[in-house]
């Protein structure tokens, strides 16, 4: 028999006994330095805060959910740039918003940073974690445990900072996103079940943005009617939101549809409340529902025309939603577009203001029912006076590549977070914070 050198004895012995998945193997509460920095915008003049800059694309959380942790000190990202600059791997990041340090949160294959959700009264992080054709489950991340020991260089085992919560019931998949209740009791999660087709639903997302770009402002019939066969066969069923208890991991049924579930949010300040949309990836011929928690009360909200295109509504107070109907082209021009505020207990909807050329794209809201703000298709960040209608260009350029801004207000109605393409001629993303200048705060 062959003779092993003492040098290969030593090589398996270290092998066997490396960690598996264990804290050594992770990069887990690693710290990486600041990247903070400044520039001011040459159009408005207005100094606008750079969170990060690395060749890494550094995504935000969806408009629609909260994205700094709930004691303010850090927002929530999703980034690749764990893995090294043209990495598809994207993981979960926290930048301090004061001195710039970025903690790397989750570091496992199977996380899926498109369904991050921050707590907005807990330091806690939820998300769905779930290889191939395993069983996606929703994880619990203990924020401020984790954050403490990343700048005390104590980070114990990665498993020791998460919970699994619950594990989806067998055949469903998640789908449309997920969000916390406003009491944090429950996650109402967007589903769907049968055979999946992604190639029909990803040919229907590259084709909404061909009118926006390439086809240009008029278009035509032709273009219409057959952009609405590509969003009919992408947006098709069937879909579905399901609760789960936060605390007991109990799966309940909220609701089903026939069309594919999209964009799942709540109510921060109502419990209970849920607005989820007919995912298309651009027109549905009836665009936003709303449903109670017991999957009681499901309606359309703004029941819209086929000459209207009703796109990117978010909760922004406890009684309004906001929502862009957009008018980047002709034949959608022929009735009112621009930023639409509706009051969903009475149905009431007042216009709130619509940008020049092709007009606005994403839109948000204040809770203090002051401000609105809205991006365009040229990248540039517009607030709105809510009550006046006043509107005031904050911030210019952001190239709406590789992804749109996407702009969400702090809690307290004061700053806002975009991503931006600017600094790198869109090849990927950065995160900014833009203050509302205090001339304008001043004023009543």
């Amino acid at each position: 028999m062959k003779r092993r050198s003492p040098l290969f004895a030593l090589l398996v012995a270290s092998t066997l006994l490396a960690p598996l998945g264990g804290a050594a193997a992770s990069n887990v509460g690693k710290r990486y330095p600041s990247e903070k920095t400044t520039y001011v915008d040459p159009v408005t003049g207005l100094p606008i805060t750079v969170l990060t800059t690395s060749p890494a694309n550094d995504a935000k959380i969806y408009q629609t959910h909260t994205q700094w942790t709930s004691d303010g000190s850090h927002v929530i990202f999703r980034s690749n740039r764990a893995e090294g600059e043209g990495s598809r791997q994207s993981q979960a990041f926290a930048v301090n918003v004061v001195i710039g340090d970025i903690i790397q949160l989750t570091d496992d294959p199977g996380t899926n940073t498109g369904s991050l959700n921050v707590g907005h009264k807990s330091m806690r992080l939820f998300f769905f974690r779930g290889e191939g054709e395993s069983a996606p489950k929703l994880i619990e991340l203990d924020l401020k445990r984790l954050l403490d020991d990343a700048y005390a260089g104590t980070v114990g085992d990665p498993a020791s900072y998460e919970r699994v919560v619950s594990i989806l019931p067998e055949g469903l998949r998640e789908s449309g996103g997920f969000a916390l209740d406003a009491d944090e009791s429950k996650a109402y999660v967007g589903v769907a079940w049968g055979e999946r087709d992604s190639s029909t639903f990803q040919r229907a997302a590259a084709s909404a943005r061909a009118p926006q770009t390439s086809a240009g402002p008029e278009g035509s019939s032709v273009d219409r009617e057959a952009q609405r066969k590509r969003f009919e066969e992408a947006g098709r069923g069937p879909g579905g939101i399901r609760s789960i208890d936060l605390a007991t991991g109990e799966v309940k049924t909220v609701i089903d549809v026939d069309f594919r579930m999209g964009h799942v949010q709540t109510n921060y300040w109502v419990p209970g409340e849920i607005m989820y949309c007919h995912e298309t990836t651009g027109d549905a011929p009836q665009r936003m529902w709303f449903v109670s928690a017991d999957g009681t009360g499901n309606r359309p909200l703004y029941e819209e025309t086929p000459d209207e295109w009703v796109t990117h509504e978010v909760f922004v107070d406890a009684d309004h939603i906001v929502f862009n109907v957009v008018g980047h082209l002709a034949y959608l021009r022929k009735k009112p577009a621009g930023v639409f505020l509706l009051d969903v207990r009475t149905d009431e909807v007042r216009v709130l203001g619509q940008g020049p050329g092709r007009g606005f794209w994403h839109c948000n809201g204040t809770s203090d029912r002051r401000w609105a703000v809205a991006d365009d298709f040229d990248g540039n960040l517009t607030l709105i006076n809510r009550e006046s209608g006043e509107m005031t260009v904050l911030t210019t350029g952001h190239k709406m590549r590789p992804d749109h801004a996407h702009p969400t207000f702090h809690p307290d109605g004061r700053q806002i977070l975009i991503q931006s393409g600017r600094l790198n001629d869109g090849k990927s993303l950065d995160l900014m914070v833009i203050n509302i200048p205090p001339h304008l705060l001043e004023r009543r």
